[in-house]
């Protein structure tokens, strides 16, 4: 495809000034103090608006168990290979 025109230096510099990238606006929590983005709720401690929305302690508790659960699976499979290759050296 072929241009038709040819655009000037300014009309393109004009259509890219609104690609920079915009500063973060970052408010802090009115219960822990920490920085969060507006209009959403706190990841340390759960609160928005005044009020708690999410349980971060059971969070982490579900996230510590998860990755409890993750290394058990990957002992007990490290055990079998140990196994198969004992099984083997006995053959």
């Amino acid at each position: 495809m072929v241009m038709k025109k040819r655009h000037t230096k300014s009309r393109g510099k004009r259509r890219r000034s609104h690609a920079a990238l915009k500063k973060v606006s970052l408010s802090k929590c009115a219960h822990c103090g920490k920085p969060v983005l507006p209009h959403r709720a706190c990841q340390n401690c759960g609160y928005y608006r005044g009020r708690q929305v999410i349980d971060i302690e059971s969070k982490e508790l579900k996230r510590i168990e998860k990755e409890k659960a993750k290394r058990e699976k990957e002992e007990k499979k490290e055990e079998k290979k140990k196994e198969k290759e004992a099984k083997k050296v006995q053959v």
